[in-house]
């Protein structure tokens, strides 16, 4: 049986606070990479970046995060043997110009940056940024936390079981060691959040969906997702076009994966499950029917 399982919060920003539980919250996603697993390459100037994320927000996104490092399985994001394929100067000349349009346009829109970087954080920060949104969790550079401590910053804090260059080799998890693994990461996270002086209602938590996790894990986890609000802080959920939805595809396209442009109506889908589950945010590329999705959903929940 479903139950309302979302409490009210506030999640503390730099410059304002969002409540967050009484309804969705939808992020709209703006890549600024050449070889992210979706659309990278897709807005190949500062000037296609903006205007696509003017668009966004006026699809009804409450807030933007820019990413300008690929994470798709096998790259070398977060640093292995091999030196990360985007360096933090590289990351920021990406970013930074794209960042300082939209706030130009639009002072008041709330900027994410996803990084893991520390120096990227501290130069986003700078420039009008709100939120970090760190795939790692504060595993990857010691420093980042100590950068959002100094800026008051939002952060989302993920899961991510390995690095991209692991993922494909790492054994299975049945669904309670998966469930306990990703619950002791995010409170280990958590913890450095707070060592560093980072308040907790500054602090959101992330499954990390696809990071790290093998197909049918996905469907583990989203099925006992709001065991996860027992850590105390609201849920960001990105599911949107991840290649777990389409392997569940397969069946309508001769037995192989979905590509990634048939993967929207799957997504719609996951991500109302997410809501239904907990999720106070939701990550995602086409904004207006995630807007539409999450009003219907709740709806639902201010209905139990």
């Amino acid at each position: 049986m479903l139950s309302s399982s979302r409490a009210i919060s506030n999640w503390q920003l730099r410059r304002r606070t969002f409540e967050l539980g009484r309804r969705t919250l939808v992020m709209g996603i703006v890549n600024l990479t050449p070889d992210s697993f979706s659309d990278g390459g897709a807005y190949p100037s500062t000037e296609a970046a903006v205007a696509r994320s003017l668009q966004l927000l006026d699809e009804g996104a409450s807030l933007l995060d820019l990413g300008a490092e690929s994470t798709r399985p096998g790259s070398r994001a977060g640093g292995t043997a091999q030196a990360p394929a985007v360096s933090a100067e590289q990351e920021q000349a990406r970013l930074l110009p794209v960042l300082k349009g939209i706030l130009r346009e639009r002072p008041d829109a709330v900027i994410s940056v996803d990084t893991y970087k520390a120096a990227t954080a501290r130069a986003a920060l700078a420039a009008g940024a709100e939120i970090v949104n760190d795939v790692s969790g504060f595993a990857w550079d010691a420093e980042m936390a100590a950068v959002c401590a100094e800026f008051q910053a939002g952060v989302v804090l993920m899961h991510t079981r390995g690095r991209p260059d692991e993922w494909r080799s790492q054994p299975p998890l049945a669904a309670d060691a998966l469930l306990a693994e990703v619950r002791s990461g995010l409170e280990a996270s958590l913890s450095v959040a707070v060592a560093a002086g980072i308040p907790v209602s500054a602090v959101v938590l992330d499954p990390g969906y696809a990071f790290g996790k093998r197909f049918d894990e996905n469907y583990a986890l989203l099925a006992r997702q709001e065991e996860l609000l027992t850590l105390g802080r609201p849920l960001l959920v990105g599911l949107s076009r991840k290649s777990f939805l389409g392997r569940t595809l397969a069946p309508l396209y001769g037995g192989n994966d979905a590509e990634v442009g048939a993967r929207e109506a799957a997504s719609i889908a996951a991500m109302v499950a997410a809501i239904l589950h907990g999720a106070s945010i939701v990550r995602v590329h086409e904004v207006r029917p995630a807007v539409e999705a999450a009003l219907v959903a709740d709806a639902l929940l201010a209905a139990l």
